[in-house]
């Protein structure tokens, strides 16, 4: 999975860093993602790489001073956020939503990174966007509007006039493997870019015990009562700003599928030996596809 990125070590401690010359900058821009487009590798933007654009950009090749002339990206004052580490190397976010021009590098759509290697590469590249989405939508204090400062001694964002403090959002959501013998039943998104098979999923509910959720989405997307729930593994998904737990369990009534059409194009009751296997091996619902068809389901 995503997180499964051994020997490396990834290190998600908040504390204040300034950034260096060989720490890799992870950028964004209308949704978009910029990585190397010259090596079949991910890879991201150098501190030292950008400081070099930045200063032929501004022509002087000094460091850029804020403030001195029309606003210019060569001209601009960027500011850097300390995400996290894998091994030694640390990784920032750029703050500013800003189109960059360096050579050799593009912008391109996070979904595509999934297909892309080496996996401790995306995994940063996941996380990254999970904190940047965060960032980028608590701008200002959801309580009286005024503009929010970063925290100096943990992750969070204050609202220096009425102390309202903000916190990262990591949302709950279920994986389910319904299974009937030897078949499992599988879904594929109604109106999403993801368009191979997947499980049922779906985001736990206030108030609810996540034991709960998995019997309300089931129901709610196709009509099936379930029993014998048991948990399996999590994940974390950044891509959506996910926790993702998941549970396989056992057709409780009918076969008959009554399928939420709004979510989902298609459910199926699939046989081991039908599941398809996808290269990536990235997703927790992928591994329990694949624990299933080998016959290594939790009982």
């Amino acid at each position: 999975m995503i997180q499964e990125i051994k020997p490396r070590t990834f290190y998600n401690q908040f504390h204040e860093e300034r950034i260096g010359k060989g720490d890799s900058i992870i950028c964004f821009h209308n949704d978009l993602i910029y990585v190397n487009q010259e090596k079949n590798d991910l890879e991201y933007i150098s501190y030292e790489a950008f400081c070099t654009w930045q200063e032929e950009m501004n022509g002087t090749g000094k460091p850029v001073k804020k403030g001195t002339g029309d606003n210019s990206l060569a001209e601009k004052e960027f500011h850097f956020i300390y995400l996290f580490s894998i091994d030694e190397q640390k990784y920032f976010l750029l703050r500013e939503d800003v189109e960059l021009s360096l050579p050799g590098f593009t912008y391109c759509k996070m979904f595509d990174v999934r297909r892309r290697a080496p996996k401790y590469q995306v995994m940063a590249a996941s996380t990254a966007w999970h904190l940047y989405v965060w960032y980028r939508d608590n701008r200002f204090c959801g309580r009286c509007g005024q503009e929010t400062l970063e925290d100096r001694e943990e992750r969070m964002l204050k609202c220096p006039h009425c102390g309202n403090m903000i916190f990262p959002k990591v949302a709950p959501a279920v994986i389910v493997g319904v299974i009937d013998g030897d078949k499992i039943l599988m879904t594929k998104y109604a109106h999403r870019e993801y368009k191979r098979y997947a499980l049922i999923a779906g985001f736990n509910e206030i108030g609810e015990t996540i034991e709960e959720t998995v019997e309300r989405e089931v129901m709610e997307e196709v009509g099936l009562h379930v029993k014998h729930i048991r948990y399996y593994k999590s994940q974390p998904w950044g891509f959506d700003q996910n926790l993702l737990l998941g549970f396989f369990c056992e057709l409780d009534d009918s076969h008959k599928i009554h399928m939420d059409e709004k979510e989902l194009a298609l459910a199926e009751w699939v046989r081991r030996e039908d599941i398809p296997d996808y290269k990536e091996h990235l997703s927790l619902t992928h591994e329990m596809m694949q624990l299933f068809k080998n016959g290594k389901e939790p009982l």
